[in-house]
């Protein structure tokens, strides 16, 4: 089977990596399976011509009910859809944009949402059928660099190597974006550095909206204890999270936060903020910490540097809970059943 597949594939951000990891268990199967950025295509009408075109595709895929699940709409082949949790905790807010995933959602032969609590909002806001909308979890898979330069990552962000390994790097994984909300715990981080100049904020991620970029270089460049990092790839990141003291998250909204569970399995404390994506994958206390408010985030984080035997429960807790929750091997079997019920 021939199979065109569409998602936002902006590099280094959660809907890539989630898109070849899908297009990789697709594939696996014997299908083939071609990926294309909703960047490509400005109508329906151009994706509704690529697919009829000679040798024709048989099916398609798309992560982002409305980004890319729009531009199926005039397509003559079944396809099935991918929350990417954006569009469903953001874009549904605007009529126009849920009028069209909700026809998206209509015609779809399947949907997979990542969290019960995103499959509840599509069925309520959507008027989805809920027999056609199905629940897996985003797998996992994490490989560190062998040749990254911790000492080197921290000079090219500006941080000063003379506390050397006393440093405690808390990494703030997210790319530059307004639903990241990067700007939330700055002013607070800054005043604790002040306090324990040891304790650094080192941002991390592609700069994805100009305007936020130009707003978080200029902040960053004012604020004490505060770092921005260049972009890394997949491999160099998971090696910098490894060696970080713990991965932050300060999303408004999230569907399911690839960089939280890439944490857990590489044995990192998380601190994420009280959203319901980020509670529907981090337990408090258990498989990680949240937080309600920038000083919330401070005690939090006082916590686990004090209490020694937290932070080794939330490790350990959190590594099962991903090996048990965010298996490879269900997502594949899961992807790969979805796609024969296509044909």
């Amino acid at each position: 089977m021939k199979i065109l597949f569409l998602s936002p594939l902006r590099p280094q951000t959660g809907n890539h990596s989630t898109a070849e990891r899908i297009r990789s268990h697709i594939e696996s199967a014997g299908h083939t399976c071609e990926l294309r950025d909703v960047a490509d295509f400005q109508s329906p009408a151009e994706v509704a011509n690529l697919v009829s075109r000679n040798p024709p595709f048989d099916a398609a895929l798309a992560i982002h009910l409305f980004k890319a699940g729009r531009l199926l709409l005039d397509i003559q082949v079944p396809f099935g859809v991918i929350s990417g949790g954006t569009d469903l905790n953001e874009d549904v807010k605007v009529e126009q944009k849920r009028v069209v995933m909700e026809q998206v959602l209509l015609k779809a032969r399947f949907a997979v949402a990542f969290t019960d609590k995103l499959k509840e909002e599509a069925e309520q806001f959507l008027l989805s059928s809920s027999s056609k909308i199905y629940v897996q979890p985003q797998g996992v898979y994490t490989e560190a660099s062998e040749n990254f330069c911790w000492t080197e990552f921290l000079r090219s962000s500006g941080v000063s190597s003379e506390c050397g390994d006393e440093l405690r790097v808390f990494l703030l994984v997210c790319g530059l974006r307004r639903v990241k909300d990067p700007l939330y715990l700055l002013e607070v981080f800054s005043e604790w550095h002040c306090e324990d100049p040891l304790n650094v904020l080192v941002i991390v991620g592609p700069k994805i909206d100009p305007v936020l970029t130009v707003d978080m270089e200029a902040v960053v460049q004012r604020t004490a204890g505060v770092f921005l990092a260049q972009e890394r790839d997949q491999q160099e990141l998971h090696a910098a999270m490894k060696r970080c003291f713990a991965v932050v998250n300060s999303s408004v909204s999230e569907g399911m936060s690839a960089s939280i569970l890439e944490a857990m399995d590489l044995g990192v404390p998380v601190l994420a903020r009280d959203i319901p994506g980020n509670a529907a994958v981090v337990q408090h206390e258990f498989t990680g910490l949240l937080y309600s408010s920038p000083q919330e985030f401070v005690n939090q984080s006082q916590r686990l540097l004090s209490d020694h035997e937290l932070r080794e429960r939330v490790v350990r807790n959190g590594k099962l809970y991903v090996e048990e929750h965010h298996s490879l091997k269900q997502e594949r079997e899961t992807y790969q059943q979805l796609m024969d019920s296509l044909l």
